[in-house]
């Protein structure tokens, strides 16, 4: 994956994420929508075949930045939780 930040200003933030599809960023929009500081959350993939996706966040004054990176925290938290219930199922 590759990241570049398109646009960013003190509540705004446009990313686009190269190599990505929509499994990642449905995940995190439906996340980022949930968080009571982002007023709008969605992504683009104008041609599924032949463009990036691009992320755009919008907070009521939130850091956007930090806002994405809890998000990804959050995700990250959320597989170890799978990977430990996993691993215990397929144990016993």
């Amino acid at each position: 994956m590759e990241l570049n930040i398109l646009n960013k200003t003190n509540n705004e933030l446009e990313v686009e994420l190269r190599g990505e599809t929509h499994t990642l960023l449905n995940l995190l929009k439906d996340l980022l929508i949930k968080d009571e500081r982002v007023e709008t959350a969605f992504y683009d993939m104008k041609y599924v075949s032949i463009s990036e996706p691009v992320l755009y966040i919008k907070t009521n004054g939130a850091d956007p930045i930090q806002v994405l990176k809890e998000t990804a925290a959050i995700i990250v938290s959320q597989c170890d939780e799978f990977i430990d219930v996993f691993s215990r199922a397929a144990n016993a």
